[in-house]
């Protein structure tokens, strides 16, 4: 008889201990936060338009389709670049005008010394012709960073 009472004491705590596991199982599942969703290549500059994954296949595409390509180098921490994207992504008539360019953003730097003519800053927008030459009389209103651009600078 107290070997029963002894089996049936151990059963009751196997049990209690594997109920006692699914019900932290199920709090840890409610707490955690929900997975992120992956990253498009937009990055968040514009979900619509259609954007090249590398520079090589942009700069492939730019001469192929003898469309220009502008490059939009920046980083997911920096209060500039993100201030930029944010006007850039909501203004319609430069998502309509980026339309008729290859696009890429960039979130590292390239090996190509052309991609940074005058330093590696962020933000940084560069066009290229067709013939793949840097067009360098497309500049912001920096002296010392041609290449970045404000948000108030969206009407350049």
């Amino acid at each position: 008889m107290e070997k029963t009472y002894v089996s049936l004491f151990l059963l009751l705590i196997v049990i209690s201990c594997a109920l006692a596991k699914d019900a932290g199982k199920k709090d840890s599942k409610d707490t955690t936060a929900k997975p992120k969703l992956p990253q498009t290549l937009s990055r968040g500059w514009g979900d619509q338009l259609i954007w090249t994954q590398t520079y090589e296949e942009a700069l492939f595409r730019a001469k192929h389709s003898q469309k220009p390509l502008m490059i939009i180098h920046h980083l997911e921490d920096c209060p500039h670049s993100q201030a930029l994207k944010k006007v850039f992504a909501e203004h319609k008539e430069i998502q309509k005008l980026a339309e008729k360019f290859i696009l890429l953003n960039l979130v590292y730097e390239t090996t190509d010394k052309n991609l940074a003519p005058d330093g590696q800053y962020v933000p940084r927008v560069l066009f290229i012709d067709p013939s793949l030459t840097v067009r360098a009389d497309i500049t912001g209103r920096y002296s010392n960073r041609l290449y970045a651009y404000e948000p108030s600078d969206i009407s350049l």
